[in-house]
């Protein structure tokens, strides 16, 4: 068994330390620091549901007419290493369902990162990408 001298030890525990460290210092996905804010339009998705709505989460506010939920929608959406305004994988099969002349984008900051994510209903799989961020994004009743 190899012997470990004073100074190897300290150094062992100086590079587990560092270690720890890095693990540890990975910064909360949702902090009052974040900057979370997003800028939200919808269009053609009906006249009382139509517009430009400004969101901040973190704590919450702006003027999206539901912002509270709509962070929630957004939070349960985010995972650690993924992209959470994602578009659909290109390849992905679909239904050839319809639903609407709706789109939305979504531009600002979450996490830390720049979002530019644009939405639509065009088949099955734009739709449920929508849905998944009800209420952020209109509820169209799929």
């Amino acid at each position: 068994m190899p012997q470990v001298t004073s100074g190897g030890l300290r150094r062992l525990v100086v590079t587990a330390a560092a270690s720890l460290a890095a693990v540890t210092s990975i910064p909360a996905a949702h902090s009052s620091a974040s900057g979370d804010h997003l800028t939200v339009t919808v269009r053609h998705a009906g006249d009382d549901r139509d517009g430009t709505y400004e969101l901040r989460c973190h704590p919450d506010g702006g003027s999206h007419p539901r912002a509270e939920e709509a962070c929630r929608a957004v939070d349960r959406n985010t995972r650690w290493g993924r992209d959470t305004f994602a578009p659909v994988p290109e390849g992905e099969v679909c239904t050839m369902r319809y639903g609407g002349p709706a789109t939305a984008h979504v531009t600002g900051t979450w996490s830390g990162r720049p979002v530019d994510a644009t939405y639509d209903r065009s088949n099955g799989c734009q739709i449920a990408r929508w849905d998944r961020f009800v209420p952020l994004l209109p509820d169209l009743g799929t």
